[in-house]
């Protein structure tokens, strides 16, 4: 059971950190083109991305960019 979860976490890390911005533009254009009808479970990925999204522009603009050289 210990290695299942561990695998699920995994593949949700990768999901969410390569596929948050395909998925918010992708669904919001499918979404409001009608393509999609009301899909609770959907709307509410939609939303935990958009959130990740906004977590990472917060991050970076309080601790900046951390690729600086030490002079």
């Amino acid at each position: 059971m210990k290695h299942f979860l561990k695998e699920i976490y995994a593949a949700g890390i990768l999901f969410f950190y390569f596929l948050k911005w395909p998925y918010v533009l992708g669904f919001a254009y499918l979404y409001y083109d009608d393509m999609y009808k009301n899909n609770y479970i959907l709307i509410a990925l939609w939303f935990y991305c958009l959130a990740l999204i906004i977590k990472d522009f917060v991050y970076l603009a309080k601790n900046g960019s951390r690729c600086k050289t030490k002079r």
